[in-house]
């Protein structure tokens, strides 16, 4: 019996799901998932370099390429931007962002927009938090003090790392791949940073490719730098001087310091 188009596009896509499924214990709790072959679906999140539901402050001036948003909460938690406002009443700008800051408390079509990008948000959070670890290695490493360390990623683990602990990075670390390779940092407590340390992509790494998925807050200390995607459960602060190449997606607040944000190409 021939299959229809449909049909067979459904079974293919089980067929994928499957085999790239796995049942492990992650943080004592068995769960049946992805490992991280596949990137995280950011949805409309992607669309932002910062989006958080509770507000966005700088110390100016700052300096982020792209565009900036706050939902459920009104675009008055946008502060420290001296943001002008656009005739039609559907975004701000400021001289700190080369795009445009979107607000809750805008006019349609930027509310319902924001609602589809925070809700993206919280799946993507929740889509890293559940990616496999099969890899007993990348536990716990170092008690979750990773600096001085490399991290890698091939087709058989994916490149997920995880740890029941804060995630501090006190020296340079580096991240070893291709620009096909996925890495999931997943952390039950903080990502905190210390002063004038670096994360540092070899081998054709794309910072894109890199999902920071943390339960606590995020801390970049002063003139740090970090690659990739934040998701985070809570707020992110970054200090003077400090820089992403990446998103910040946030389910609290973000607060920054005279900081650079550059949110990816792709």
């Amino acid at each position: 019996m021939m299959l229809s188009k449909p049909f067979r596009f459904v079974v293919s896509t089980y067929l994928l799901l499957t085999a790239n499924a796995d049942t492990n214990t992650v943080r004592g709790v068995q769960q049946r998932g992805l490992v991280a072959t596949t990137k995280v679906n950011l949805g409309k999140a992607g669309d932002y370099a910062i989006l958080t539901k509770a507000g966005i402050s700088t110390v100016p001036d700052s300096t982020i390429k792209g565009d900036i948003a706050v939902s459920p909460i009104a675009a008055t938690a946008m502060t420290g931007f001296s943001l002008v406002a656009n005739p039609v009443g559907k975004y701000t700008t400021s001289t700190q962002f080369t795009g445009k800051a979107y607000g809750a408390s805008y006019i349609e079509p930027t509310p319902t927009h924001l609602t589809t990008a925070v809700s993206d948000m919280e799946t993507a959070y929740t889509d890293a938090a559940g990616r496999l670890n099969p890899i007993a290695a990348k536990t716990n490493i170092g008690s979750g003090a990773i600096g001085g360390e490399k991290l890698t990623s091939d087709s058989t683990d994916g490149g997920v790392y995880t740890f029941g602990s804060d995630v501090t990075i006190n020296s340079d670390v580096t991240f070893e791949g291709s620009a096909t390779d996925i890495f999931i940092i997943q952390m039950t407590g903080n990502l905190i940073m210390a002063d004038a340390v670096k994360v540092t992509l070899v081998g054709g790494v794309l910072a894109e490719n890199i999902f920071w998925q943390v339960s606590g807050k995020v801390e970049v200390g002063t003139g740090s730098h970090l690659e990739g995607i934040l998701l985070v459960k809570t707020s992110v602060l970054f200090k003077t001087g400090s820089s992403l190449n990446g998103r910040i997606l946030a389910q609290t607040a973000c607060d920054l310091q005279e900081a650079t944000i550059t949110q990816p190409e792709n």
